[in-house]
């Protein structure tokens, strides 16, 4: 148990062995020499097969003796050294498996199966003779195919020359017992890392690079467990806010590409140190470093030149994984480690969003599902196990805070959540930092160690669907004064209306604000409705919103709005950080690495500025909330016609099946 495999064996078969015999993945670093404890077993039971003690054998020297980390305690066992004598029951504890479950997200539960590229193997060498003129890497890959297989069947086992170099003073400290660091990546086995005696923990660090944030998780590559989380801005910013500001700063610097990449790669060295820190290890134990980002922080992390993606046709260095040495990106972790980053899709779809495909698995089952990340370009990916889809809309920085009056990050100080009386058009606010309303009690005195500073994308967000909801903005996106109202929120400027929601500091939602908004809901239906079209569908069965913008918006505000296409509002789910949860993915599992690179090759790519239906969505887009309303009870607020998903469902089905 818990994998609930049985079968027959001869008595006096050591669990270890018969574990093997079964597919039973129970771990063994140390090939069976009753040295480093992973295969720790318990006596379990059904009905029939008691937990008797006398269905395995008495605990041996190599039990009694052992002073493993991992102590034999709660009448644990190790399997290496423990025989089968009658029918038994055998749980095998979670730490004791070789591809451990573990939940990487609270939504959706997705498990990942840790299986890393680099796997730990203790060895002992035979000592050289005068008789036996072979080096002792050779001895090394004798060792290696009989005790671990590895390189048995003809294909010899690489080594680092640093692991080289390290190899005979290894053997000689370690008294011919070394632990060999072993990256398998395909049909190739290398030996990266080489310590005297036996060592049972590495380290890696998975990576999601965004123009505005950095994000590094440090884990154990043996557990899964993360260990450390770290995040700060991206160092870029001061070469231009968002990525095609960069993209400029490069076309017109010779030499722009070099400080880029200098910027953010010694921002991911002192993350790096800072993990390593804050969980009590070395860096010289990381081994493996998984990197995703858009496929400009893609390019300019990995030493590409990105100009190619400043101009039509935004061609990629390269659509396929990479790769590279640590070492060539400076990064201070082991000179064996190896820094591998998933493949972009296209254009400016990237390798976050494989990462985001990876980890919210819409090719894993038949709903049709929605991924959005809302950036400065929403990236969206549409589709199931039959077909997947994926597209860049220009949604510009809105959502983000920029282009908007008192806009900027969700930071401290910044409004995040608003509220507006429909009457009395009195607003009720909530800050980032504070985690009061604005009418609550201690408010006033909360709010001075913060202070109000501006708003977000959430708040922006909520504050103009309030407005529409109070018939203050108008379905074409104009600020207007309803009738009898004199509140004295609304206050002129010129020929446009601002509404104010705060007066210390002064803090408006003008009219300049709302016309951003509709530019990018706009951009970001029409890319969905894009992908709808190519499929012949008019509702979608599930949205998941994707990144910082995706996990603070309420799905209802996007909803009113319009920014999303018809869906039940039960099925629209903040999926969090969904790129970096890909980067762990494939941090801990080389079957992930598998499976992102077959789903992502897979994927069609719709461009969008050159499909003359983009425009004909967004012209449709720019109302509020969009051509249709999914809800009866939102329609009966507003006023506007009613499109239910149950009248439009039986016509996505049947076009489905045309497609």
């Amino acid at each position: 148990m818990p994998s609930g495999r049985r079968g027959q064996i001869d008595a006096g078969t050591t669990v270890l062995d018969a574990a093997r015999s079964l597919g039973v993945d129970l771990d063994s670093i140390c090939g069976g020499r009753g040295i480093c404890g992973r295969c720790q077993v318990e006596l379990g039971e059904r009905p029939g097969v008691p937990a008797d003690a006398d269905r395995l054998s008495e605990p041996g020297p190599t039990e009694t003796d052992y002073h493993g980390r991992r102590a034999l305690t709660g009448g644990r066992r190790l399997g290496c050294a423990t025989r089968v004598l009658r029918d038994a029951v055998l749980r095998v504890p979670a730490e004791s498996q070789v591809h451990r479950q573990v939940v990487r997200k609270a939504v959706g539960h997705q498990s990942v199966p840790v299986d890393p590229v680099v796997q730990l193997r203790y060895v002992e060498v035979p000592e050289p003779t005068l008789a036996s003129t072979v080096g002792d890497l050779q001895r090394l890959r004798v060792a290696l195919a009989e005790q671990w297989q590895l390189g048995a069947e003809g294909a010899q086992v690489g080594i680092d020359h640093a692991a080289l170099v390290g190899l005979q003073p290894a053997l000689a400290v370690g008294n011919r017992g070394v632990t060999v660091a072993v990256r398998s990546d395909g049909p190739e086995s290398v030996v990266v890392a080489v310590w005297p005696g036996l060592r049972d923990v590495l380290h890696g660090v998975a990576f999601d690079v965004g123009s505005t944030t950095l994000a590094g998780h440090l884990c154990e590559l043996g557990s899964g467990e993360v260990l450390a989380s770290a995040g700060r801005m991206n160092p870029q910013i001061g070469y231009g806010e968002d990525v095609m500001s960069r993209l400029s700063y490069v076309l017109m610097n010779p030499g722009g590409e070099q400080q880029l990449t200098s910027a953010v790669r010694e921002a991911l060295a002192e993350m790096v140190a800072d993990l390593a820190r804050d969980a009590g290890v070395d860096t010289e134990s990381v081994l493996e470093v998984t990197l995703v980002g858009n496929p400009v922080m893609h390019h300019l992390a990995l030493g590409l030149d990105p100009r190619e993606l400043g101009t039509a046709p935004f061609a990629l260095a390269t659509t396929e994984a990479v790769t590279v040495r640590a070492s060539e990106l400076g990064l201070g972790v082991h000179p064996g480690a190896r820094v591998y980053a998933p493949p972009c899709i296209a254009g400016h779809v990237g390798a976050d969003t494989a990462a985001m495909v990876l980890a919210e698995g819409p090719h894993r089952g038949h709903d049709l599902t929605l991924l959005v990340d809302v950036g400065t370009n929403a990236e969206i990916v549409l589709g199931n196990d039959d077909l997947l889809l994926a597209c860049s809309s220009p949604t510009g920085p809105a959502f983000e805070g920029a282009q908007i009056t008192g806009g900027q990050r969700a930071a401290r100080g910044a409004v995040e959540r608003v509220r507006i009386d429909p009457e009395t058009l009195e607003p009720r606010l909530r800050v980032v930092g504070c985690g009061l309303w604005s009418d609550d009690d201690g408010f006033d005195r909360a709010i001075r160690r913060t202070g109000i500073t501006g708003i977000c994308g959430s708040g922006i967000i909520e504050a103009i669907a309030e407005l529409f909801l109070a018939g203050v903005v108008t379905a074409d996106g104009r600020i207007v004064r309803p009738a009898g109202s004199h509140s004295p929120r609304l206050v002129e400027h010129g020929r446009t209306l601002a509404f104010r929601l705060c007066d210390d500091p002064v803090l408006e939602v003008s009219q300049t604000d709302v016309r951003a908004i509709q530019l990018a809901k706009a951009a970001l239906q029409a890319g969905c409705r894009l992908l709808m079209d190519r499929l012949g569908v008019s509702t979608v069965d599930r949205i998941r919103l994707a990144g910082a913008f995706g996990s603070h918006i309420d799905p209802t505000y996007a909803m009113v709005l319009g920014l999303l296409p018809d869906c039940d509002l039960d099925r629209v789910e903040a999926a969090g950080n969904s790129a970096g949860t890909g980067a762990l993915m494939a941090l801990l599992s080389t079957s992930a690495r598998g499976e992102v690179e077959r789903v992502t090759a897979a994927i069609d790519k719709v461009e969008t500025a050159i499909e003359p239906a983009f425009q004909e969505h967004f012209v449709q887009a720019m109302s509020f909330p969009h051509a249709q309303l999914p809800y009866p009870w939102l329609a009966e607020r507003v006023q506007l016609p009613v499109a239910t998903s149950t009248t439009a469902r039986p016509a996505r089905r049947r076009k489905r099946a045309e497609v």
